[in-house]
């Protein structure tokens, strides 16, 4: 055996270890659930920081457009009450009744 696997097992031998016993493996149980209950009050936390940051800056946001928003409006109100220069404009629809498909495919004689 080789001077470098020699410290490769001592290594690990020391970290590969099982807890001793059912007090061990009791105490390991209660950390790992520590540590879980733990990563998820941290996770909320920084879940809860986004959010309040998100809805500022939303706000900001929505303060800084307030003039473009209002330009936006009064235009729209102008192009409303402006009439067509050539008279009004009629909305419809045109229904097309033909005796069957192939007529509208066959160009006209």
């Amino acid at each position: 055996m080789s001077e470098q696997q020699q410290q490769f097992r001592q290594f690990n031998a020391g970290h590969s270890r099982q807890p001793a016993g059912l007090a061990g493996r009791v105490l390991g149980f209660v950390g790992a659930v520590i540590a879980t209950i733990l990563a998820f009050m941290f996770s909320l936390a920084a879940l809860a920081v986004i959010a309040v940051a998100a809805v500022l800056l939303g706000g900001w946001l929505w303060w800084k457009t307030r003039a473009v928003r209002k330009q936006m409006q009064d235009q729209m109100q102008q192009q409303a009450q402006q009439r067509p220069a050539d008279g009004y404009v009629i909305e419809g629809e045109v229904i097309r009744e033909s005796e069957s498909v192939q007529d509208l495919r066959q160009p006209p004689r």
